[in-house]
């Protein structure tokens, strides 16, 4: 069993680019939208009920599927490395898994804050994610995000066994895809 967190900021490509490898892999996307476009017509994301919700539903997919018989899970995180609390709640879905005798991989994406603005608009990204529809407020959104909390790791700062960086500014998702399959040797 395997849980592969793909993690950056937003509109970095995390889903597109979680997309790509489960076309290539045997592996399972869940991207964070999926918990939260659920919730959202009864709560937003924003509010304690829809934390709660999206954090509960979460929970119980990676429940399962860490018992289950599938190769492995991609989910995709904005991670604000500055919070103690984003740090906690990683390794505990990361411990979900190893706690099973399951493998995690960390895959960081970064890209250049104009690209992910453009990225921000892509038919794909608004397809798959109805509350970044309204592109003033997601992109409002995206430079404060930015602006508060760190969302991207130092050089050196992140020590886990199966770890890669990548700059995705000038790469295609299928590239990026074919990368992570190729460092981490998935099937």
């Amino acid at each position: 069993m395997k849980l592969i967190i793909i993690f950056g900021p937003q509109a970095v490509g995390k889903m597109t680019v979680g997309h790509e490898l489960e076309k290539i892999t045997d592996l399972k996307l869940f991207h964070n939208h999926m918990t939260i476009e659920l919730v959202s017509p009864f709560f937003s994301y924003g509010c304690a009920e829809g934390r709660r919700l999206v954090g509960l539903f979460r929970q119980e997919i990676f429940e399962e599927v860490s018992k289950s018989n599938l190769e492995g899970l991609i989910f995709t995180y904005v991670w604000a490395l500055d919070l103690q609390s984003d740090w906690e709640y990683v390794d505990h879905i990361s411990n979900i898994f190893e706690s099973k005798g399951g493998d995690v991989y960390y895959v960081e994406l970064e890209a250049d804050t104009d690209e992910r603005l453009e990225r921000n608009k892509s038919p794909h990204r608004l397809m798959h994610k109805p509350t970044k529809r309204n592109i003033e407020r997601s992109e409002r959104d995206l430079l404060n995000t930015m602006e508060k909390h760190r969302l991207n790791t130092y050089d050196g700062e992140m020590n886990k066994k199966n770890y890669i960086k990548i700059n995705n500014t000038k790469l295609s998702p299928e590239d990026v895809a074919k990368m992570i399959k190729e460092r981490f040797q998935f099937q």
